[in-house]
């Protein structure tokens, strides 16, 4: 794991720090949790749902054979 010394700093009513390079993020916004005394940061992506869609390996299981059977008419009460 990479650690680099990075600086606190005042913005308004806000703290801030700095982000160096090698740590920049993608995108535009993160999703910000506190655990104990550390602080996560997890970039937000606009097609998070896609990403995770396709890092996902398929299966490997056959689909069952289901019969296609047109409905019922029922006469009407």
């Amino acid at each position: 794991m990479t650690e680099r010394h990075a600086s606190l700093f005042r913005n308004g009513r806000n703290q801030a720090v700095r982000i160096p390079r090698e740590f920049e993020m993608e995108g535009t916004g993160v999703l910000m949790r506190k655990e104990g005394d550390r602080l996560i940061l997890i970039p937000i992506r606009k097609n998070h749902l896609l990403d995770l869609l396709a890092s996902w390996k398929p299966l490997g299981e056959s689909k069952p054979d289901v019969q296609d059977i047109p409905p019922q008419i029922r006469d009407e009460l």
